[in-house]
């Protein structure tokens, strides 16, 4: 009887670990297949450039690739000029925001950036609110480095339903860093945005309210002072 068990005992541990494995492997693959299509959604907002005029970058989260309306009708698009955009869903500040490697904004910054110095909006903090405020400030830090003397305006993270609780705390290091720095900040804390059913993206009428904000403070964007 106790062969009988300790046999028993090593059946249940090995299919316990085969099962760990095994779901292991079937999440490691999600998130590959998550992060390719977020790849490509990227690439796809990339290739709309929209307006013409001065150069505008824009670098962003799912906000700014417009996940959950046509990139035609994304926020980046009420923007005056000639509007480029570097967005990644799930990506942040951070270089931990995103699940798919470091697409951190500090990383990202150059890659998309006009040749000759002009104004850079920075929109995100929504995937940054797991993240501690040590890593929050180095990633912000990162980005204005990249940047150089470019002018800047951070858009902070709106109070989105699904992350309400937890925004004002990303949003209050934001405000103190780009002041800081001197550089333009505009809070969407109280910014009454009508959202997607998942509570967190943006309807085609919150995307027009939000690119209209962020225009209506384009004016406010500077060189960092360092």
């Amino acid at each position: 009887m106790r062969i009988r068990g300790a046999w028993l005992v090593a059946v249940g541990l090995t299919v316990a670990v085969v099962t760990a494995g095994l779901l292991m492997m079937t999440r490691a693959g999600a998130d590959t297949d998550r992060c390719a299509d977020r790849r490509t959604a990227a690439r796809e907002r990339a290739e709309l450039t929209t307006g013409t005029g001065d150069d505008v970058l824009v670098i962003g989260d799912s906000y700014s690739v417009g996940l959950g309306v046509h990139a035609s009708e994304s926020w980046p698009t009420r923007l005056p000029g000639r509007v480029h955009v570097d967005g990644f869903s799930g990506s942040g500040f951070t270089r931990e925001a995103s699940p798919c490697g470091d697409l951190s904004y500090g990383a990202r910054a150059t890659r998309g950036l006009p040749g000759e110095p002009g104004l850079v909006v920075v929109q995100g903090g929504l995937n940054d609110v797991d993240q501690t405020e040590a890593e929050l400030v180095a990633g912000f830090e990162r980005l204005l480095t990249a940047l150089g003397d470019r002018r800047v305006l951070v858009v902070g993270p709106p109070s989105a339903p699904d992350r309400a609780h937890v925004v004002p705390e990303v949003d209050a290091v934001l405000a103190r860093l780009t002041e800081q720095y001197d550089v333009g900040y505009l809070s969407m804390l109280d910014a009454d945005l009508p959202y997607l059913d998942d509570g967190l993206h943006l309807t085609t009428d919150g995307h027009r309210q939000f690119g209209d904000l962020v225009a209506a403070a384009l004016s406010t964007a500077r060189a960092p002072g360092r």
